[in-house]
């Protein structure tokens, strides 16, 4: 059985790569008015949707993300390939969907995860590519935490919760093989 929504759903992917070319404005509104329409525990909606074409400041982010991974031994790896330039924290994305969350709300994590699929989903019907990323929660965490929140305009008691890289597609890739063993169907 497939659909348009259905197509979409079985047809989005992280993009790996992103073009410098960043999508018309009217698609970044369209993404954005979308997120908001995400459904949330009992309605409270602990989120924002900040979205960013800040080249200076997405660098300093990424920067800031860069130091504060090569403090943590699990991110060797990733610490190794992003300082021999072989990936990036925000794989070059011209826009970049903060979705700050509510610290005090016991559901916004699981909310968070609700918008950022909205976010992806709403992207891909427009044909845009995107990618979530958890990662820069890094730099929120370390030292400059306070200026990027500020800079970004984060509400009072918001942390970071997720992002989502948005752009055009440098290349083309596709959707990953599935399990289809993690199905299970009772009754």
């Amino acid at each position: 059985m497939q659909n348009e929504v259905l197509s979409a759903i079985n047809g989005r992917y992280s993009c790996k790569v992103f073009s410098s070319e960043l999508p018309e404005a009217e698609k970044l509104q369209a993404i954005a008015k979308a997120a908001i329409t995400s459904p949330s525990a009992m309605n409270k909606q602990p989120w924002q949707v900040i979205v960013t074409t800040d080249k200076g400041l997405l660098a300093e982010i990424e920067a800031e993300t860069v130091e504060q991974m090569g403090k943590i031994p699990e991110f060797k790896q990733f610490y190794e390939a992003v300082k021999a330039g072989m990936v990036k924290v925000f794989h070059n994305a011209p826009c970049v969907i903060f979705l700050p969350i509510d610290a005090s709300n016991d559901y916004a994590k699981f909310d968070c995860g609700i918008i950022s699929q909205t976010v992806c989903l709403a992207a891909k019907g427009l044909d845009i590519a995107s990618r979530i990323v958890a990662i820069p929660s890094l730099a929120f965490a370390g030292d400059r935490g306070a200026y990027f929140k500020k800079r970004l305009g984060f509400k009072g008691g918001y942390e970071y919760g997720l992002a989502v890289l948005i752009g055009k597609e440098e290349g083309r890739g596709a959707p990953k093989e599935t399990d289809k063993g993690k199905i299970s169907y009772i009754g």
